[in-house]
């Protein structure tokens, strides 16, 4: 028996195939991309969050945006989401799953974005994202 599973994301096609000890990566990054990639898939949509909570993972990110891994992550100017070039002061920090979601301050669930895309995804997931991405275009 063989199992399959793609995701298609901003990155490309990245497919698993189970069938022994076979796997394949197509422009995939890293085995923790797979992992965010099935965890939201598989987020509840309606997440009771604390406000404690919520504080509390924010709090994190400001530590985060005054480290050297912050000033590393928007070098190169790029936002995540529209990928055009800005200056590092320029982007902003946007939590690819929103804290009120569910999302946390990990640097995994952390990327830079321009203010216009930040500010227009607002609460959405990634997913979502690509869908008024692609409304846009029709």
């Amino acid at each position: 028996m063989s199992i399959q599973l793609l995701i298609i994301d901003k990155y490309g096609v990245n497919s698993i195939k189970s069938s022994g000890s076979t796997c394949r990566w197509f422009f995939a990054e890293s085995m923790e991309r797979l992992r965010i990639a099935i965890e939201i898939m598989t987020l509840p949509m309606d997440i009771p969050y604390d406000d404690a909570g919520i504080a509390r993972e924010k709090r994190k990110a400001r530590e985060l945006r005054h480290s050297a891994w912050w000033r590393r992550k928007t070098a190169t100017g790029l936002c995540y989401y529209c990928g055009r070039k800005f200056s590092p002061a320029e982007l902003t920090m946007d939590h690819m799953i929103p804290l009120g979601r569910g999302g946390t301050s990990d640097k995994i669930n952390i990327v830079a974005a321009c203010k216009e895309c930040n500010n227009k995804k607002k609460y959405l997931l990634p997913m979502e994202w690509e869908e008024y991405m692609q409304s846009l275009k029709k």
